[in-house]
């Protein structure tokens, strides 16, 4: 969309020679707009698009415009910018300016281009798209409505960095097993392919029938070696598959209603779920947002369907005027202790706070299941390795036995 500079009628020497812009389709929209706001001009011209505004336009350009940790200081620095008493617009030109990546400036430009058009910053980093998540401009539209934006700009950074603390709790303890477990899967292939032919190949004029493990993990040998060309297209085709079909509802609610069932990864999912849901609904809520606004914003951080299923059910009877305690604990995802905090809150009438007390507990039981799961998946890769391994001596070790026997 075009932007026009204007010089207000009666402004000051500085405010005219600076001059302030207005996106509109047309030079008739933009003096139009300018009237509505009681603004006559003096001038009014259309500025010459950056360099940048191509990628300012949306947020669909080249390139990634932050990560989420990125994000989180973005929003901070905004917060502590406002709360110092600096005009939104000059902060964000301030900002701006402070070693950005050129898309990360096109992607301030847009914003501050949006607010001074008189768009509230809410629309004007929804209309950007990414890094802004639904969540991020909830909280920025209930700062802007309730006059806070940067005490609700603070709270929206403690909540994204503690989204990326966890996130990183994850991740590091899901390192260690999976490349346990691709050493695995690499280790079990090369000896299975080539060192076993290579041994059981002489042994078969010298012994009759060949022990059952050696006979199995030879056809299974001679299997992967005649017909790798049509197995690995199948492996790549079954896990596109299996992803496609992740990706189906039903399928998915299931897939995810069995993993909360499974021992230790089963906890740790339910553990990261419930202190998503915890934090993310009490800081909504302390925003300003209506209850049923914050638990469909809540909904979409969980990240399982099952839960996903049950905050749904929550919001039907919140709708109809019922509690929020009362789907959470028929579902049986949610834990007791959060179950009467919800309770208590709503009895209370601080539902916000009693949940943002309660976040710190959940967290601190989701950091104990992390440290639980890196602790026992491990061992139970190295038995798998271990039962795999043996398989495979015992597979060469009996033929070889049998040899030495007729020998004798």
């Amino acid at each position: 969309m075009p932007t026009y500079r204007y010089e207000a009628m009666g402004a000051s020497a500085a405010a005219a020679m600076s001059g302030a812009t207005i996106e509109a389709p047309d030079r008739g929209t933009a003096l139009r707009l300018l009237l509505q706001r009681g603004v006559t001009p003096s001038d009014l011209s259309e500025v010459a698009a950056p360099a940048t505004s191509a990628l300012a336009g949306t947020g669909r350009g080249w390139g990634r415009t932050m990560s989420r940790s990125e994000m989180a200081s973005f929003v901070r620095e905004l917060s502590t910018a406002l709360t110092a008493g600096l005009p939104l617009v000059q902060a964000l030109r301030t900002m701006g300016r402070q070693g950005r990546s050129v898309r990360q400036r096109a992607m301030i430009d847009h914003l501050v281009a949006r607010v001074e058009s008189g768009d509230p910053l809410a629309e004007a980093a929804e209309s950007w798209g990414r890094p802004f998540s639904e969540l991020t401009v909830s909280m920025v539209r209930a700062g802007e409505a309730s006059g806070r934006l940067g005490e609700v700009l603070e709270q929206a950074s403690d909540l994204l960095d503690k989204d990326v603390k966890l996130r990183r709790q994850l991740m590091a303890a899901t390192l260690y097993p999976a490349i346990l477990g691709v050493l695995l899967i690499v280790a079990v292939v090369v000896v299975v392919t080539v060192i076993v032919p290579k041994i059981v190949e002489p042994l078969k004029g010298q012994i009759g029938l060949l022990p059952w493990p050696t006979r199995v993990l030879q056809g299974i040998a001679s299997f992967c070696s005649g017909y790798w060309i049509v197995i690995v297209p199948l492996v790549v085709l079954a896990a596109w598959g299996l992803g496609r079909a992740y990706t189906v509802p039903s399928v998915r609610f299931v897939t995810d209603r069995t993993l909360l069932k499974i021992p230790v990864l089963g906890r740790l999912l339910r553990d990261v779920a419930v202190a998503r849901f915890t934090r993310t609904l009490g800081t909504l809520t302390a925003a300003g947002l209506p209850i049923l606004s914050a638990l469909r914003i809540t909904r979409a951080t969980l990240n399982n369907r099952a839960m996903e299923a049950v905050v749904d059910e929550v919001c039907e009877q919140v709708s109809a005027g019922r509690t929020i305690a009362e789907p959470m604990e028929r579902s049986g995802h949610f834990p007791p202790m959060l179950v009467q905090i919800v309770n208590l809150g709503e009895r209370s009438g601080r539902l916000d706070q009693m949940l943002n007390q309660a976040a710190r507990a959940f967290e601190d039981r989701t950091e104990t299941s992390v440290r639980l799961f890196t602790t026992a998946l491990p061992p139970v890769l190295v038995v798998i390795m271990a039962c795999a391994v043996g398989f495979v001596v015992l597979s060469i070790m009996l033929p070889l036995l049998q040899a030495q026997d007729a020998l004798k």
